[in-house]
C-alpha cells in the first residue's frame, strides 16, 4: 500500500495546492500568448522579409514543429529524470529562444528560434498538468486540472490585445512581442525554484524515503498554518503503483503494452480530434467566411469575442470536472462544439456568426479543460509524462494536417461540407471517449492504475483500509 499517495490524499485544499495552480497556470498563460502571437507577427515578418506563400507557412508551422518534439521527448524524459527538472529547463529553452527571435534579422533565424520556442513551450506544459495532478486530492484533481489549461485563454486574449496595440503601431513592433511574451518568463522561472518533485514519482522510482521527506515538508506547511490533517485511515488504503522500468523505451513500449494498449488508443484518438477539430476551424475561418462574402471575422470585436470566450468556456468545463466526470466533459463539449460548428456553416448575418463563434470557442477550448485533466489520470505514474506527452504529440498530427485537408477540401465540396467533414471527426472523437474511456472521477490516481474501469462500488470491497496515522 502506498502511504505517500494516502498522506497526499488527506491534504485538505490550501495555499499550497493554489500556488501549484498559479505557477502552473502561468507557464500555460504564457504559452498561450507566444502561440497566439504568431498570428499577428506572421504579416509583419512576412512583408519585412519578402516572403513568398510557401516560406510563410513554413515560418507559421515552426511553432507546431518544435512543439511536436518537444512534448514527445519531454513526457519520455520526465519520467526518467523528473518532473521538475523538466519543466525548469524547458522553460528556460523557450525564455532564451523567444528572447533571441527579436533580435533576429532573417527569416530562416527567426523560424530556426521559433522552432526551439516551440520545443521548449511543448516541453513545459505537457508535464504540467501531470505535475499538478500528482499534487491534487483525487477530490479536486479534475477541477483544478482544468483550471490549469484555462489560464492559456488569458494569454489568448493578451495576444489580440498586444497585437493590436503594440505590433500595428509600431515599426518594431513585433520585436517588441517577443520580448514581451519572454521576460515574465523569467520571473516565472525563478519563482519555481522551490517547487518540489513530485512524491508520487520519487516513489515509482524507488526512491521512497525522498518522497516521504517531501511529504513530511508539505505536511509542516500545514501544521505551521496550524492546519489539522486527517488521520490516514479516514483516507483508506491506496495500492502501490508499479515501478518505473528504468528506460525510456521501456516506457514507451509499456504504452501499447497489453494493458494499456486500449487507454494509449483512446488517448491518442481523443487528442487528434479535438486537435484536428480546433485548427480546422480556427485556423480557417476567418478565410472562409470572407470567401462567402462575409467579413465580421476581420473585425477587431470578433477576435475579443471569440478569445474571451474561451474563458468561461475553459473554467465552466473545470467545473464540470468534478460534477460529470472528464469523460462527461470531453464528450459533450465535443458534441457541442460540433453543433456549433454546423451553426456557424449555416450563419448569414453578422449577429448569427458572432453568436455561433462564441459558442464554438466557448465549447471546443472547454474540450481542453477536459482533456487536459482527464489524459494524465489514466496512464499509470511510471508513464504518466510519457503517455501524456505522445498523445499531445499524436494530436499535434492532428493540428498540422486539419488546415491542409479543409484546403482541399473546400474548393471540391464547399462551405458547409468542411464544417461537416471536421464535425464528424469531433463526434466520432466524443464515442470514443464516452464509450470506450475509463472514469477517473473521484477516484485516486493508484486505485485508477490498479483497477482500471472498475464501478466505483465494487471497488471499495477490493483493498484493505489497514491505514493509521
Amino acid at each position: 500500500m502506498s502511504v505517500v499517495a494516502a498522506r497526499l490524499e488527506r491534504l485538505p485544499l490550501s495555499g499550497f495546492h493554489r500556488k501549484l495552480l498559479i505557477v502552473g497556470g502561468l507557464g500555460y498563460m504564457f504559452d498561450g500568448l507566444d502561440s497566439s502571437s504568431l498570428a499577428f507577427l506572421l504579416p509583419v515578418v512576412s512583408k519585412l522579409w519578402n516572403l513568398t506563400s510557401a516560406q510563410t507557412g513554413l515560418v507559421a508551422s515552426s511553432t507546431y514543429i518544435g512543439y511536436f518534439f518537444g512534448a514527445f521527448l519531454s513526457g519520455v524524459l520526465a519520467d526518467i529524470i523528473g518532473r521538475r527538472r523538466i519543466m525548469m529547463s524547458a522553460l528556460a529553452i523557450y525564455c532564451v529562444a523567444s528572447l533571441a527571435s527579436a533580435t533576429a534579422q532573417d527569416w530562416h533565424t527567426f523560424f530556426a528560434l521559433r522552432i526551439v520556442a516551440g520545443f521548449g513551450s511543448g516541453a513545459e506544459t505537457v508535464v504540467i498538468a501531470p505535475f499538478l495532478a500528482e499534487f491534487v486530492p483525487r477530490r479536486y484533481r479534475g477541477m483544478f486540472c482544468g483550471a490549469l489549461v484555462g489560464f492559456m485563454s488569458f494569454g489568448y486574449l493578451s495576444s489580440s490585445i498586444l497585437g493590436y496595440t503594440v505590433v500595428r503601431n509600431f515599426p518594431d513592433g513585433w520585436r517588441y512581442l517577443a520580448v514581451i511574451t519572454s521576460l515574465p518568463v523569467v520571473m516565472l522561472l525563478w519563482w519555481r525554484r522551490t517547487l518540489p518533485e513530485s512524491p508520487r514519482w520519487m516513489e515509482s522510482q524507488g526512491r521512497v524515503d525522498e518522497a516521504g521527506s517531501i511529504v513530511d515538508a508539505i505536511e509542516a506547511w500545514y501544521v505551521k498554518r496550524g492546519i489539522a490533517l486527517a488521520p490516514l485511515s479516514a483516507v483508506g488504503a491506496i495500492p502501490s503503483a508499479a515501478k518505473s522500468s528504468g528506460s525510456a523505451w521501456g516506457n514507451v513500449k509499456t504504452l501499447w503494452g497489453k494493458r494499456l494498449a486500449g487507454t494509449t488508443a483512446v488517448s491518442w484518438l481523443m487528442w487528434f480530434a479535438v486537435a484536428f477539430a480546433y485548427y480546422s476551424f480556427f485556423s480557417w475561418i476567418p478565410s472562409l467566411l470572407v470567401k462567402e462574402g462575409l467579413t465580421i471575422t476581420k473585425s477587431f470585436g470578433f477576435s475579443i469575442a471569440i478569445y474571451g470566450a474561451q474563458i468561461p468556456g475553459y473554467f465552466s468545463a473545470a467545473w464540470l470536472n468534478e460534477k460529470i466526470g472528464r469523460k462527461g466533459v470531453v464528450a459533450s463539449y465535443m458534441t457541442l462544439g460540433g453543433i456549433a460548428a454546423i451553426m456557424l456553416s449555416l450563419s448569414h448575418t453578422g449577429t448569427q456568426i458572432m453568436a455561433a463563434g462564441i459558442c464554438l470557442s466557448f465549447f471546443m477550448n472547454g474540450a481542453f479543460a477536459g482533456v487536459y485533466a482527464y489524459t494524465p489520470e489514466i496512464f499509470p505514474t511510471a508513464v504518466r509524462t510519457t503517455g501524456t506527452g505522445s498523445s499531445s504529440s499524436f494530436g499535434r498530427i492532428g493540428s498540422v494536417s486539419a488546415p491542409i485537408l479543409v484546403g482541399i477540401v473546400y474548393p471540391a465540396f464547399g462551405f458547409f461540407d468542411v464544417f461537416a467533414m471536421t464535425t464528424a471527426v469531433l463526434l466520432a472523437g466524443a464515442c470514443v471517449v464516452f464509450f470506450l474511456g475509463i472514469e477517473t472521477r473521484n477516484r485516486s490516481l493508484e486505485d485508477i492504475e490498479i483497477n482500471g474501469a472498475i464501478d466505483g462500488d465494487a471497488r471499495e470491497h477490493l483493498a484493505p483500509t489497514n491505514l493509521r496515522g
